[in-house]
């Protein structure tokens, strides 16, 4: 078996490691399942799968009740596991471990999105869902349509942006800030694709 990856799986007595050594990994409630969690009635049958692409690994939602999360966001199809990332199942917390030398071997770490008050992320999240819509050429939302949708003056948003510029290093002027502001939040993961769809 591999050590260069495994899932932490944390329980009342503490972590249980399980290998990441096949093409796939299955996570469920079923005793048949690779990580078993038959003590977590949250847990679907057959709930997630971690999958295998040579040294890197992706964790997908098999359409659990209860959805799998990762980092706090939903799996809304499959995504791609660093090391530390914590993955949740119903009311279990699984931790991805592999070594440093796996993630970083093509891909320089990505910049982690900056903190954020609940009013500047609940800005960001509507200056980017008209791109969420799938249509060609789809531009970030405009002061007053962001406005409308906050339910505040277009001078309050016009204060967010502003915070929101600095926070992420936008120094430019021009409505080209917001297009660049919303791709480095979609790009720092500020914002997710779930997010966009449910509007929270």
């Amino acid at each position: 078996m591999s050590d260069d990856a495994y899932l932490e799986v944390w329980g009342p007595a503490g972590a249980n490691l399980v290998p990441l050594s096949g093409d796939r990994t299955t996570i469920g409630r079923a005793e048949s399942s690779d990580v078993a969690l038959a003590g977590d009635g949250t847990v679907s049958k057959l709930h997630a799968v971690v999958v295998s692409y040579g040294a890197e690994f992706a964790v997908r939602d098999v359409g659990s009740s209860n959805g799998t999360f990762l980092n706090g966001d939903r799996v809304v199809s499959e995504m791609r596991l660093r090391p530390g990332d914590e993955i949740r199942v119903g009311e279990s917390r699984l931790v991805f471990r592999a070594r440093e030398a796996i993630d970083l071997a093509t891909t320089a770490a990505a910049e982690r999105p900056p903190r954020l008050t609940p009013r500047e992320r609940e800005v960001l999240v509507a200056l980017c869902r008209p791109m969420a819509s799938g249509a060609a050429l789809a531009q970030p939302a405009t002061v007053h349509q962001l406005a409308e949708e906050c339910v505040v003056s277009e001078a309050a948003i016009k204060a967010h942006l502003t915070n929101l510029y600095d926070k992420f290093g936008i120094y430019e002027h021009g409505e080209s800030r917001r297009v660049r502001l919303a791709s480095e939040a979609v790009r720092r993961r500020a914002v997710t694709l779930g997010d966009l769809r449910s509007g929270t």
